[in-house]
Order: C-alpha cells, then structure tokens, then sequence
C-alpha cells in the first residue's frame, strides 16, 4: 500500500540520543596521542552526530510520497486527515534541519582543525545540532501521528471498482464474497470503528474490485459527521460505479420507508452511476418495489449474474462518459 513505507517518525530525544551515543562510540578505542589525534577524533564524532541526523532526517522526508503524484483518491483522503498543506510544511521543516545540520557540521569541522581545543568547540558543535532537532520536535511528532493515520487506509487499487451501499445487515457483505468467490479482506479504516470491506474479481481479463464503507454510506446524511462526508466524497475520484442495496423483507431491522430515504439522499449527494438491487427475494416476506432495477438473494444466487452483467455495462458507459467530459468537483 502506497503508505506502507513510512517507517515511524523518531522524536527530536530519540535522535539526538541516537546521535551522539553513535558519536561517543566512534571516538571508543581512538588512541589519542598527539594534537593531530584528538583533532581527528573530535572531528570523527561532529561528523559521526551529523551523519546520523541528516540521514534520519533525509529518509523521513523521501518515505513520505509524492503528493502531486499520489491518485487523487488518496490525495483527498489525506488531505481530510492530516492536511496535505501541514504536511507538506512539517517535511520541508525537516528538509530544513537536514540540510542545515550538514551546513553547520562542515563549518565546524573546519574551526575544529584551526583549534588548539577541539573538545569545547565540538562541544558547541553538538549543542547547535540538538537545538536545530529540537526546533523542529514539533514538525516529528505531527509527521509521526500523519504516519500512523495513513497506514490505516484501506489498500484501494487504481481500478474499476464497485461501491456497496444500504443500511446494515441488508445482505452486502455477502454480495461482496458472493461475486468475489473468497472471503472478503477487512481493512482499517480511519472514519469510523469498523472496517471497509474489500474484495476482487476478474472478468474478460479485467480486474475488478468492490468496496463496502460501513459506516458511511449505511446511515442518513444527518447523522455523518464532516470528515465521513468529505470521505464521502473522495469516492468520487475511485473509478467507481455504486450498487444500492434494499432489503424489502426488512428482515434487517429498518422499514421500507427508511431504505429508501437513504437511497434517495445517497442519489442525490452521490454523483456516480447507481443501480439499485433488492436482496433476500428468497424469503416469503420479500416484496417487490418500483424503484428496483433487479431481485437478487445472495443465499441462492438468484439474479446475481444479471446484475453483474449490469454493472459492468455501467462501468463501462461511465468511462466513455468520463473520456468525453471535462473533470467536475463532486459537491457532498
């Protein structure tokens, strides 16, 4: 997953002790005999220290990607987050502190070597380095809390995909390992307790996946909070097409009436292609509804097929839509 490299952000304590234990260790076991020695081994540990912080921070900065080359899906997702600005502010701080410490500690190599004691000069050295590290704890720590938000997303693939929506217990996950033919993958997800449910599928030697967001497209528009909405919205930039699925048994716990206030606000906020499809026609209460575009039930599979057919002819028609219209910014 394009977050997974992001190895935890060190503290401005963790490194700066890292640091200068690496540089007590590369002044052990010099012997030091001479001025020529104590300047060499002095100049060792300056150079040791600053190696050791200008890598670490070099390699914060290059983990974190590419914003402008992140697929835009993520590029909205990070930016409801942790804020792609912030973001990218804390990792130019870093830059900075790079790039600076590596400034400092050559300037200072050289008044070493002009010095008749190197000790209290490295000793000022080391003080100029820790106060830069420590000027930018701030920068580390909000870029450590970005990191472990971020590697909470859920693995979406830059693919055609499928996105379930309708009230719980309505029969979605079970349509999800229905045409997937494997038990699902559960992943983090950073909106709410639960986990968006995963699943993938080949047809005419095209990938597919399909995406089930409990908690945000199984509940009324009045009871999302403002980061589920603008979650929401990120969808819009998935390749995606959306499956609603009613349960007109309502053998799930919510009336008729209810499902489809929530389809309507889903159609009406959600600016994607949607069929609708009524699950559990198995059952003797299952009832029949205008607004449905096919029966299914996920227990025997009945019209399962049909509706695949349906949405990859959705999917379809929506690239070549996509293809001849200029982008629009969805509005949730």
């Amino acid at each position: 997953m394009i977050f997974e490299k992001i190895h935890t952000v060190p503290t401005s304590d963790e490194l700066i002790n890292k640091a200068f234990k690496r540089s007590a260790r590369a002044m052990s076991g010099k012997t030091i005999d001479s001025r020529e020695s104590r300047l060499r081994a002095n100049e060792s540990m300056l150079l040791t220290a600053a190696n050791i912080l200008t890598d670490n921070l070099a390699n914060i900065v290059r983990r974190f990607p590419s914003f402008e080359q992140l697929p835009r899906f993520y590029y909205e997702l990070t930016d409801i987050l942790v804020g792609i600005e912030k973001l990218k502010m804390s990792l130019a701080s870093v830059d900075w502190a790079s790039r600076k410490i590596h400034e400092i500690s050559r300037s200072y190599v050289g008044k070493i070597r002009n010095s008749d004691l190197p000790e209290p000069v490295r000793k000022e050295a080391f003080g100029r380095l820790a106060s830069i590290i420590k000027s930018i704890n701030k920068d580390l720590l909000f870029l450590n809390e970005a990191r472990n938000i971020l590697r909470k997303l859920p693995d979406v693939q830059d693919e055609p995909t499928i996105v379930i929506a309708g009230y719980p217990n309505v029969g979605k996950s079970s349509f999800v390992s229905k045409i997937t033919g494997a038990s699902p993958e559960i992943a983090p997800y950073p909106f709410t307790t639960k986990g968006v449910t995963i699943g993938h599928f080949t047809r005419d030697g095209v990938r597919y996946q399909v995406m089930d967001t409990p908690g945000l497209l199984d509940r009324p528009m009045s009871e999302r909070n403002y980061i589920e909405r603008q979650a929401i919205t990120a969808i819009h930039y998935l390749d995606a097409v959306v499956m609603f699925m009613i349960d007109p048994s309502e053998s799930c716990g919510y009336e008729i009436e209810a499902q489809k206030h929530l389809l309507a606000e889903i159609r009406e906020n959600f600016k994607l292609p949607m069929l609708v499809v009524a699950n559990k026609a198995d059952r003797s209460e299952f009832k029949k509804i205008d607004e449905v575009g096919f029966n299914i039930s996920t227990v025997t599979g009945e019209g399962i097929e049909g509706v695949m057919d349906k949405l990859m002819q959705m999917i379809e028609e929506k690239r070549f839509s996509s293809s001849e219209e200029p982008d629009t910014e969805p509005a949730i």
